[in-house]
């Protein structure tokens, strides 16, 4: 039997990453190479984040520049990876009985191709979009991708994309690097043990974490793609981290791979 794809959640940072080459955007295209090439690619971005669940569902979903006051080379960024009907409508299968709406106006975001343009530069995958439903708790996302797991037996890269801490409020926003606040540090050093022990009900309860937690992760959009990824993990599941750093002091960049 073949072995089932690994479900990754990438630190995704800044939207510069797309036409930068620095260790983050070296480190996804290095991945890229070494994972088996999937049939389709289900993508949760954190910046798909509204009230319901929905899948993109066109034959060619356009690529969205969800950003303002960056410079015109990001602007012409283009990705234009295919749709895939049949796995937008496996996954409402999938989530059934929780409604799924087929979205005909979304398409790529950022936390979506930003990554995958040097994961898989060619954007001959397919590639699907999953909302994330911000009127629910974390647990609600986290069984989603729980039932989103026989996908990986489907030849299907299930992939998260957010940041693990994300304050943008602290981030250092001038040239030279600094170091990650403590707070953070101490943050995503506890999520990195629980993941690595297979406890993911702190990482549910993550505001249990306190103060570090809510300067950390002070709007859950960029965390929440984590607890999908999460949810996909089989007992036998190798963990391993193959992106770490943490930008601007306040923005983790690690990466989650599971399988």
């Amino acid at each position: 039997m073949p072995q089932p794809m690994p479900a990754i959640f990438f630190g995704h940072g800044s939207p510069m990453n797309a036409i930068a080459r620095n260790p983050y955007t070296e480190a996804w295209a290095a991945l890229g190479a070494a994972l088996p090439r999937p049939r389709a690619i289900l993508a949760v971005s954190a910046h798909w984040y509204v009230p319901g669940t929905a899948v993109t569902a066109t034959a060619q979903p356009r690529t969205i520049h969800d950003f303002g006051g960056f410079p015109r080379d990001l602007y012409a960024v283009q990705y234009p990876a295919p749709g895939d009907a049949e796995l937008a409508r496996r996954v409402e299968e999938l989530l059934a009985p929780t409604p799924v709406a087929r979205d005909l106006r979304w398409g790529l975001d950022h936390g979506t191709w930003s990554v995958l343009c040097h994961v898989y530069p060619s954007a001959e995958i397919p590639v699907v979009q999953l909302s994330i439903d911000e009127t629910q708790p974390p647990a609600f996302h986290y069984e989603l991708g729980r039932r989103l797991g026989p996908l990986r037996d489907e030849r299907v890269l299930i992939v998260g994309s957010g940041n693990l801490v994300h304050n943008l409020h602290s981030y250092a926003w001038g040239k030279h690097p600094v170091e990650p606040f403590d707070w953070a540090t101490r943050f995503e050093r506890r999520a990195r043990r629980c993941v690595l022990a297979g406890d993911d009900a702190p990482l549910i309860d993550y505001e249990a974490f306190g103060r570090d937690a809510l300067l950390s992760v002070p709007t859950p959009e960029h965390y929440l793609p984590l607890l999908y990824v999460l949810g996909t993990r089989r007992a036998d599941d190798t963990v391993d981290f193959p992106v770490e750093g943490v930008d601007g002091g306040s923005i983790s960049m690690l990466s989650v791979r599971i399988g």
